[in-house]
């Protein structure tokens, strides 16, 4: 459930936004269509979470931002510490103790007197916080996600770099539409290979004989699935980053998922064959517990700076 922080300062507790140097309900965030951020998907984008007052591992998410910035040629105004100013405030705007906060730089458009080109079209940022959200339902994270591999390909990444959060999502977008006409909760997609990439913000691992795979190549590098990989180091789980054959995939003990939205979700059908006992396997579940017990006790927890609402906010001054 998504609590509310008691303080003075919080303002919008349905979501706030900044958008390009202001702060403002998320209700009225707007950008022009003529931009091409819009008219392109001409964007990257982050998303951390914040639960229990903290947020998860923000020095992670803002290094793979700046990251994607840099793949994609942006150059906003803003530094990194400005952006986790922004972040706090954001959240301390609403109140909120558990939240969804995102992160996305896009390009506007070259004034009419410029040549068209992205080189002259500017950079600029706009964040937003809101009640957190779940890529999938509590009770079908209880019960067990049922999915399908879909025959929409992944984008290559030769086309499209993975690595950077994008929203080049119409092959996702396909796969989504694809898993509600076959009743399945949500795809998994594979590279023209025949290999397993991942599926709408999340990674995809599985677990034969004890053992955990997960993708190396056309995938971005999840905060979570890098979390998954710590915590199968700390458990004494193997975990290997290679290929995975979509036979492999079928084959599997136990498949599960992990992303900012969700944490550690398990998959207990997949193309209608049952996994297990049609119920979470152990090592997804042990993963699970333990990835959520070490967040409540602190674990890569930065508490949000709720004080930050009600301050003054110069961009280019370093957090307090």
């Amino acid at each position: 459930m998504t609590l509310q922080v008691p303080h003075s300062h919080a303002r919008w507790p349905a979501g706030s936004a900044y958008l390009d140097g202001a702060f403002l309900p998320i209700t009225e965030a707007r950008i022009p269509i003529t931009e091409w951020g819009y008219r392109r998907s001409d964007v990257t984008y982050d998303v951390v979470s914040v639960w229990g007052g903290c947020f998860f591992r923000l020095d992670d998410h803002l290094r793979r931002f700046r990251a994607s910035m840099e793949s994609m040629r942006f150059q906003p105004r803003e530094s990194d510490a400005d952006l986790r100013r922004i972040l706090h405030r954001l959240v301390a705007l609403t109140g909120l103790s558990d939240a969804y906060v995102a992160m996305d730089c896009m390009r506007g458009r070259p004034t009419p007197d410029q040549r068209y080109h992205p080189v002259n079209a500017r950079s600029y940022i706009v964040a937003f916080a809101m009640p957190y959200v779940w890529v999938m339902k509590p009770d079908v994270i209880e019960r067990g996600a049922h999915m399908i591999v879909a025959t929409t390909p992944r984008i290559p990444d030769v086309c499209v770099n993975a690595r950077a959060k994008n929203f080049h999502w119409a092959d996702m977008t396909a796969a989504l539409f694809e898993a509600e006409d076959k009743g399945a909760d949500n795809p998994i997609l594979l590279d023209l290979e025949g290999n397993v990439t991942e599926g709408p913000g999340y990674n995809v691992f599985c677990v034969t004989d004890g053992r955990v795979a997960t993708a190396d190549a056309n995938v971005l590098e999840g905060i979570s699935r890098l979390s998954v990989i710590d915590l199968c180091r700390e458990l004494g789980i193997v975990c290997e980053i290679r290929r995975v054959p979509v036979r492999e995939l079928r084959e599997a003990d136990e498949i599960f998922v992990t992303g900012t939205a969700g944490g550690i979700v398990p998959v207990t059908r997949l193309d209608g064959r049952i996994l297990g006992n049609d119920r979470p396997g152990p090592v997804a579940e042990r993963l699970r517990e333990t990835y959520w017990r070490k967040r409540k006790e602190g674990w890569f927890a930065e508490p949000v700076d709720y004080n930050q609402a009600g301050l003054d906010f110069p961009l280019g001054a370093e957090q307090a």
